[in-house]
């Protein structure tokens, strides 16, 4: 689960990150109110308005903008509230922006010049450990340092029996190129970082930039988090934070019919129980020369009713031209399958307009195979993965 900066930023707070200080908007004249209270805080007029939305690169699509007074933060506040910010990391169609962030100004002047850096907090799955992701090109995409500066990217992993220790954060801040008073904060932003990853049991931080401000101080000017869905029956207030008006809206409504489904931009949907068969299936539908619409898995039930569901949220892709339902009856049977399918057709009615190829193999497959050959509806239906692949050819050619 995704959370906004401000989200994000609140929590790493609770951590003791210092954080650039701001609140969220939601319409221009709020914005303006929001903007009069930081001024009396940090005694500063300018802000920052930032949209909130789940993708990198806002900047870059005007989704970032300085404002100088009050009246640019209407402004500023009123053109970026509603619209459609295309970024690099966006659909082409981009993202609506429903509420901005209203910071206070931190690159302000001093002894010294601000200085940026990228930092992350991530699991490395080639060896099973933590670790911290760090360079001193801050406020540049990652992926364009390491293809232009790999030398500019650090990494320190975390041994999991003994956690962070205090020579890895002072190593990260020696890397950095650090010193004096900016050298303590950096070793205590980098413990308080990794204790709030830890601590929200996250799959990612990430900070960019992190910033060492004119008087040294060391802040998170950015937050982009990504939460372990699988923990967060641990974090309830966590949990709260989603926006699922962030998320596809179909995968949304699957969710909450406990179907595990992803949209892919294929042309083939696919029905299947259990995450194995399921990209076995995939790769079987690029294999007879189409290319799978979705992941969707029903678990272990399918009944009429679940069906359906799957059938209904698969359909509403326009570029679907087939269904492949492939179904290993091993704690259901394949009967009671089959049977879910006829009744689900038959609820739907018209609805359905692409072909539909059912393989089904385990516990009573044979009599399922004949339920669905006798049911009068336009199914085709199949038992070995050859006998589907051919099936699912035949219907696309």
């Amino acid at each position: 689960m995704n959370l906004h900066e401000y989200q994000g930023k609140e929590l790493l707070s609770k951590y003791g990150v210092k954080i650039q200080r701001g609140k969220v908007a939601t319409t221009p004249e709020e914005a303006v109110e929001l903007a009069k209270k930081l001024t009396e805080e940090t005694g500063t007029g300018w802000h920052v308005i930032k949209a909130q939305v789940h993708a990198g690169g806002r900047g870059k699509g005007g989704g970032v903008k300085l404002a100088k007074n009050l009246d640019q933060v209407k402004e500023i506040a009123n053109e970026i509230i509603g619209m459609q910010l295309v970024t690099p990391q966006t659909s082409a169609e981009g993202k609506k922006v429903h509420q901005v962030l209203v910071a206070e100004d931190v690159y302000y002047p001093g002894d010294n010049e601000p200085e940026e850096y990228y930092m992350s907090v991530l699991l490395n799955r080639a060896t099973g450990r933590n670790m911290i992701m760090y360079s001193t090109e801050g406020g540049m995409d990652i992926e364009e340092v390491a293809e232009t500066m790999p030398n500019k990217i650090f990494t320190e992993e975390i041994d999991p029996a003994v956690g962070l220790q205090g020579f890895q954060a002072r190593r990260i801040a020696f890397n950095l190129g650090l010193s004096g008073q900016a050298f303590k904060e950096m070793t205590k932003f980098v413990f308080s970082l990794y204790n709030a990853y830890v601590g929200a049991d996250a799959s990612m931080f990430e900070i960019n930039p992190v910033l060492k401000t004119s008087d040294d101080q060391i802040m998170a000017v950015d937050c982009k988090v990504s939460l372990d869905d699988n923990s967060l029956f641990r974090h309830k207030d966590l949990a709260e934070l989603r926006d699922k008006r962030e998320e596809d809206a179909t995968e949304v409504e699957a969710g909450e019919a406990g179907l595990n489904f992803v949209k892919l931009d294929g042309n083939v949907g696919c029905m299947v129980n259990g995450a194995g068969l399921a990209m076995a299936t995939m790769d079987m539908i690029k294999q007879a020369g189409g290319s799978p619409a979705n992941f969707l898995d029903v678990g272990g039930t399918a009944d009429a009713e679940r069906v359906e569901k799957a059938f209904r949220i698969i359909l509403k892709d326009d570029n679907v031209d087939a269904i492949l339902v492939n179904i290993f009856g091993g704690i259901v049977r394949c009967d009671r399958v089959a049977q879910g399918i006829i009744d689900a057709y038959k609820n739907m009615g018209d609805a359905i307009k692409v072909p539909i190829i059912v393989r089904l193999q385990g516990t009573n497959a044979v009599e399922a195979k004949e339920m669905i050959d006798n049911s009068g509806l336009k199914v085709h239906s199949a038992i070995t993965l050859e006998e589907a692949a051919n099936k699912v050819e035949e219907v696309l050619s």
